[in-house]
């Protein structure tokens, strides 16, 4: 009889449903991990409950950490029993992209919990090449914030400059606005400033070390970033939101020559008056765009590594940013809770099968 289990299966638009599944089979060089938690990314209310996914029926979920189960016949670099967490983006591996080691930007790519089941079930599949070993001391739940705290690494580290003496600024304090503080800060930043109209997030942030932390209803932006940088104005701006708003505010108050980040993903059209735009040309301001994040099999300060390092000594401590802690039977309700903006919540993660 084959074993079975409890997977959250995306049927269609608003059709989530709680199903029992067979529990998959590695390939060759594939791992079957048993999920401990996978996050719940800003990105997968809109995919289930507004815009449907590439396929469906389709399991979501890719923020994973969890336990190798079972490995495949080549698989040589974990075991059973290995404490993993895994890179969603699965690449072709011969495009120039991935040529080069930058596999975010392959030209045929798949993605867990998008394009193929992900972790929002007991059980996943994913490429062996796909998984990196948690440190020791690192909690699972901890670990299954690998996936956005490197993203928000990624954008720091997407200006290319150093951040030492720098004043940077975060336009939206949600995981990852906060993820990307929390780099800014350990990266050397004379100072980071969060803006955010939410209570509830400018108190987390404070927690976190952001003593800077503004609504921008009570303040303009450009007047704090003002105040504080002596007219100058902040070297670098993170959009974290994705909204048009905040993206005017970043394009207001980055500093000549400075850059103005975009990692916030837009759920509408972004637009900019003519106003920002000419501000940006007088500047001569960069605009980065940022879309996950570095992971190479050859590299040994990916974004990836350097976050399982930084969560290991604690110099990054996400565990704060943590609201939910959801068992799968009861994810449904949370899920439709948090789209309908009836629960309120930071990080939310799903499963109860490891601690």
């Amino acid at each position: 009889m084959t074993e079975a289990m409890q997977a959250l299966v995306l049927h269609g638009i608003g059709d989530l449903r709680l199903e029992e599944r067979p529990v998959p089979t590695p390939g060759a060089r594939e791992v079957l991990v048993r999920m401990g938690w996978c996050g719940l990314c800003g990105s997968d209310i809109p995919r289930i409950f507004i815009t449907g996914a590439h396929h469906h029926p389709i399991v979501p979920g890719h923020e994973m950490a969890g336990v190798v189960q079972a490995v495949g016949s080549d698989v040589t670099e974990v075991q059973p029993g290995t404490r993993v967490v895994v890179f969603p983006l699965v690449w072709c591996g011969s495009c120039p992209a991935c040529e080069l080691g930058r596999y975010a930007q392959c030209a045929d790519y798949g993605y867990l919990g998008s394009r193929s089941d992900g972790g929002f079930a007991e059980y996943v599949i994913a490429p062996a090449a796909n998984v990196r070993v948690i440190p020791d001391g690192v909690p699972l739940d901890v670990a299954a914030l690998t996936e956005p705290s490197a993203v928000a690494l990624h954008a720091v580290r997407r200006t290319g400059v150093s951040l030492g003496g720098l004043t940077a600024a975060v336009f939206g304090a949600g995981p990852i606005g906060l993820l990307t503080a929390m780099w800014a800060r350990l990266l050397g930043a004379l100072r980071v400033v969060v803006f955010d109209p939410v209570p509830e997030r400018l108190d987390l942030a404070r927690r976190c070390g952001m003593t800077l932390a503004y609504d921008p209803r009570d303040r303009a932006p450009r007047e704090v970033i003002s105040g504080l940088t002596g007219g100058y104005g902040a070297a670098v701006c993170f959009e974290a939101a994705g909204v048009t708003a905040t993206v005017l505010e970043a394009c207001a108050c980055v500093a000549a020559g400075g850059s103005v980040v975009l990692v916030g993903n837009p759920a509408t059209d972004v637009v900019l008056p003519k106003n920002a735009v000419s501000r940006l040309l007088r500047m001569e301001a960069s605009v980065l765009g940022v879309w996950n994040s570095t992971f190479n099999v050859h590299a040994p300060n990916d974004d990836w590594s350097t976050t399982l390092a930084a969560m290991a000594d604690v110099s990054l401590n996400v565990a704060p940013l943590i609201s939910h802690r959801v068992p799968l039977r009861e994810a449904l309700a949370v899920l439709r809770g948090i789209y309908e903006r009836r629960v309120p919540s930071m990080k939310v993660l799903i499963g109860d099968w490891l601690t």
